[in-house]
This record gives C-alpha cells, structure tokens and sequence, in this order.
C-alpha cells in the first residue's frame, strides 16, 4: 500500500467491496504449531532443522485495511530474511521494473523485529511502523526458492484493480508479495490469500501463528 502503509494497500479501493462479500476468515520466536507428523513427509522432516516464517503488520496501513511484510528464517542458521513491498507512492498501479518501495534485509531475529519496529529500511519518511506481528515454526523451508520468489516480486510492479496491459482485474500488492514469497518458503500453515483479501483480515486467518506487539528498540 502506501508511505506508512500498506505497499499493497490501494487494492482496496477496487476490491473492498468484493471483499466485504467474501470475507468470513477467523480471526516472538515463533511457536510451534505443527501437528504430530503421521505421514511419510513430516516423518521424513521430523528430524530437519525448523525453519520459521513471520508476518509484520501495520493495521492502520493502506486505508485502514492494513498492510504486511514478511519474514523467514534461513534454516540452520539464526539468521532471517524479510522485506515488504512499500509502494510509497500509492498508486494503483506501477509496470514491472517500477519503484514499488521493495526492499528485504537480513540478520538475526532481534534485528529483523528491531528493523520491522522502526520501519528501518522504508523508502522515505514512515508515517507508523509496523507494530505487531504473527509467527510460526515450519517443519518445511525452501530459502533458495524463496530468495528467488523474492526477486519476483521485487520487480514485477504493482497493481491494485483493472491491469491496463490486460483490463482484467489484478493484483500484486503488498499482501501478493508476503504470501508469495512465504509460500515459495513452503511455510506451513500459512492461510491462501485470494485476490480480494484484505490484509488485516488475512493476518487474522493465521489462527495457529503466534501474535505479539512490535516496539521501538
């Protein structure tokens, strides 16, 4: 969405009305929340290293509906990666290789929540932090893909409503890229995010991930 934000944030504009529809989802080291393993592949992973995944979030972002960043852990290691699409701009729609406010860090879990906490790495002046966050233990991890996922979104522009190249409706917005890359992490437990979702409800949909209050370090 936009400057304090959600990167994502303007699709709302568009789908808030679809959304008001459909919408019916429930509603920190991370916590562990997978299930005893039963079959072949949590049999298989039950003695791997645990990877992690975090979502940030800033409620009062992109109108009220709220914007989100995301966050993994490099599996083995104590070292995370995360990042958010910002679009400071906001503007609905910006074409792949645009400046989208993308940007993604990475050091330990304290840095990243002291980053996520301060807003760090926004481009320009931040109007609020992120200021709470939802994370999770994953018996699964993929960080090369998602380090790859991460360059996808990255330059892959953004768009909230009608694609002018396509005139089909769209979306690559904040919320895009934080389940993006965290699906490329094959995070589990990680709630689909639909076209029209709104991303302070998706959050809520995450009913097994920790929820905790972010400040200023």
């Amino acid at each position: 969405m936009r400057g304090g934000g959600r990167p994502g944030g303007a699709r709302w504009s568009v789908a808030a009305a679809v959304a008001a529809v459909v919408m019916g989802v429930a509603g920190c080291e991370p916590g562990d929340t997978g299930a005893v393993g039963t079959t072949a592949e949590e049999t298989r992973t039950a003695a791997a290293p645990l990877g992690g995944a975090c979502v940030f979030v800033k409620p009062d972002g992109a109108r009220k509906f709220g914007h989100v960043g995301w966050g993994f852990k490099v599996t083995g290691t104590d070292r995370w990666v995360y990042g958010a699409v910002e679009n400071p701009s906001g503007a609905l729609y910006i074409p792949p290789g645009g400046d989208i406010g993308a940007w993604h860090a990475e050091g330990s879990y304290e840095r990243m929540l002291s980053d996520m906490a301060t807003d760090a790495h926004y481009p320009g002046e931040s109007a609020e932090p992120y200021s709470r966050y939802r994370c999770t233990k994953s018996s699964t991890s993929e960080v090369e893909a998602a380090r790859a996922m991460i360059r996808t979104v990255e330059g892959r522009g953004f768009l909230v409503g009608l694609d002018p190249d396509t005139g089909e409706f769209g979306s690559r917005d904040c919320l895009d890229a934080t389940y993006d890359v965290l699906k490329a992490y094959r995070t589990r437990r990680l709630a689909p995010a639909y076209r029209t979702e709104i991303p302070n409800m998706w959050v809520e949909s995450l009913v097994t991930w920790s929820d905790g209050t972010l400040t200023a370090r």
